[in-house]
């Protein structure tokens, strides 16, 4: 097991910088996920740890040892692209073994290291096939074999499920977690899919526009977003932002006369709120039905409350209300999250 620590990594292109002053660390043995829109800088940042990139400034340790002037052949990582990078005329069985080969390994370990690693991905009976005739799914496994047969401490993976369909994505997510946890390898892995960071990681690395909006578990991101950014990032539907107004010494809900908001601090500019943690009731915060989305086991109604629209309301089965309705909405106070105008968190009163 190896720990990887970045200290305020920054890369500059031209007048423009791609991360800025990036510090956080990845426990040995765990997963961490790098997670962002496109453009965050997730992808350089992960280049960089590989050394496929280099840093304008900071430095990069992996396993105690700063490997910032390294090459990436001298990091002992191994890397799972987006694309599988499979080599169309090579088999199953010398793609897996093609690092190895290429590293000059011992040859008299190589069967010893294809068994593992296809008794561990289930390749067993494809080694013989061309990656043509294998599905997506399949395709993704032996891009995994290849960068496990390394046995290299550290692992990364650049987006490897965004070429699945969802079933396959779902599977694969839980197949990587669970071989990631049974060889107790160090993982960072590359999303735009909270779902993919929520559901695998022990760590999550929140980056928005070069910089980390918040670096924390999956639970306390959720339930403890630091800024308006992660708590809208994270959540399906996302967490609900309601801007306030005071009114007769009192925050409310902008536009409307009430009810006051509870435990609001000074300060605060926007109250949120999860749409499965708001109920309807027969009196509350009235909101007008904007529509709503059947998915079977509930419904997601989006409401407008004072001038704030598009508030996500989660229910249980079919509501049928119609665009133009009144209802009534609440919530408890225990599950408020208040933003100041700077867009970061506070707590409550």
């Amino acid at each position: 097991m190896a720990a990887i620590v970045l200290d305020n990594l920054t890369k500059q292109y031209a007048d423009a910088a791609a991360i800025s002053n990036v510090a956080f660390t990845v426990p040995a043995g765990s997963f961490t996920v790098l997670l962002g829109p496109s453009g965050c800088g997730k992808s350089t940042t992960l280049r960089m740890i590989a050394g496929l990139d280099t840093p304008t400034s900071g430095r990069i340790h992996i396993g105690g040892r700063d490997v910032t002037d390294l090459p990436p052949a001298k990091r002992r990582v191994a890397m799972v692209f987006q694309s599988y990078a499979l080599f169309p005329h090579l088999s199953v069985r010398e793609n897996i073994l093609f690092g190895l080969k290429v590293r000059k390994e011992p040859a008299a370990d190589y069967a010893r290291r294809l068994d593992r690693v296809a008794g561990l991905l289930g390749l067993g009976h494809l080694l013989d096939r061309k990656p043509s005739q294998l599905s997506g799914g399949q395709q993704q496994r032996v891009a995994l074999g290849r960068a496990v047969i390394s046995e290299a401490p550290v692992c990364l993976m650049d987006e490897p499920l965004s070429n699945l369909d969802a079933q396959l994505r779902h599977e694969m997510r839980r197949e990587i977690r669970a071989l990631q946890q049974q060889l107790n390898i160090t993982m960072v892995y590359v999303t735009h899919d909270q779902t993919e960071a929520m559901s695998m990681a022990d760590q999550v690395v929140l980056l928005r526009n070069g910089v980390i909006e918040q670096c924390d578990t999956p639970d306390r991101l959720y339930a403890r977003p630091a800024t308006e950014f992660a708590a809208r990032f994270i959540g399906t539907p996302p967490m609900n932002l309601v801007t306030l107004d005071s009114v007769a010494g009192a925050l409310v809900p902008a536009g409307t006369g009430g009810p006051a908001v509870a435990d609001a601090p000074a300060g605060a500019r926007k109250l949120g709120v999860r749409p499965e943690h708001i109920r309807l009731a027969g009196q509350g915060h009235a909101a007008v039905v904007e529509g709503v989305e059947y998915f079977g086991a509930d419904s997601i109604v989006t409401c407008g409350i004072g001038t704030s629209g598009g508030i996500a309301v989660r229910v249980t089965g079919h509501l049928r209300a119609a665009p133009g309705d009144v209802l009534h909405l609440q919530w408890d106070a225990r599950h408020h999250h208040f933003f100041d105008a700077g867009a970061m968190a506070l707590a409550a009163a």
